[in-house]
């Protein structure tokens, strides 16, 4: 069954909002993980908008399951992710002005910083994953960098406003999904989904885990964090193939 990830940033966000100690990130992590979340996603951005840097070295040595921690590829969060050593390590583009990651990486233009990135994160035992749009010469890339990961940007599916387009963007994520996997890549995906739209990716063969946060995190508002996450693994079981 496709496994789901559980971001975990906007609980930070409602925390910063009033810049109190509560809701805690750490009961958000533990109690995820006991609601039958696979993983736990978080993101340590520049501006620091919602995750802390002690979140994440308190975070990871408590979680059962493992942490991915998503990050842009700068010198600075290298060197935290280095100390911090999460199983995992999605690389994010990240632009202060953005309300949330709106793309994928830019492979092209970045290729040779990004590779730095994922030989100093691999050698310190991460596995590396590369946060990217549904595209074939992205994916191409990906592979030749070496990373074992990749992870679909769902942006576009999740915004499309109607159904001609939501098929369009759905084709498109699961021709990626196809083309990573005949590479050998471990396929991801994200951005966008929720208990609406979640169905048609859980349903594409072969990804491995959905990545959803801010759905869970606004749902929990009326069913309670526990069953939130409850929920959205049922619907993973059931439509996934």
């Amino acid at each position: 069954m496709i496994k789901l990830g559980i971001n975990i940033d906007h609980v930070a966000t409602l925390r910063q909002a009033r810049g109190t100690k509560y809701p805690s990130v750490v009961e958000a992590a533990l109690r995820a993980e006991q609601a039958g979340a696979d993983s736990i996603t978080l993101h340590l951005r520049e501006d620091r908008r919602h995750m802390q840097d002690e979140d994440i070295f308190a975070i990871r040595p408590l979680l059962q399951t493992k942490m991915n921690l998503e990050l842009a590829a700068t010198d600075e969060m290298i060197a935290i992710a280095s100390q911090v050593k999460p199983q995992d390590v999605c690389i994010v583009p990240e632009r202060r002005e953005e309300r949330t990651t709106e793309g994928g990486l830019n492979i092209k233009d970045t290729y040779e910083q990004l590779y730095r990135a994922t030989q100093t994160l691999t050698e310190q035992g991460s596995r590396v994953s590369l946060f990217i749009a549904p595209d074939l010469k992205d994916i191409d890339l990906a592979k030749k960098m070496g990373v074992p990961v990749i992870e679909i940007h769902t942006g576009s599916y999740a915004d499309a406003d109607n159904e001609i387009s939501k098929q369009k963007e759905l084709k498109r994520v699961t021709d990626a999904a196809a083309h990573a996997l005949s590479l050998g890549l471990t396929v991801n995906a994200g951005h966008g989904l929720h208990y609406h739209n979640v169905n048609l990716i859980a349903g594409i063969s072969g990804i491995d885990e959905l990545n959803i946060g801010h759905a869970i995190v606004a749902h929990a508002l009326f069913v309670g964090w526990d069953n939130a996450v409850r929920e959205m693994k049922l619907l993973l079981r059931n439509y996934s193939t």
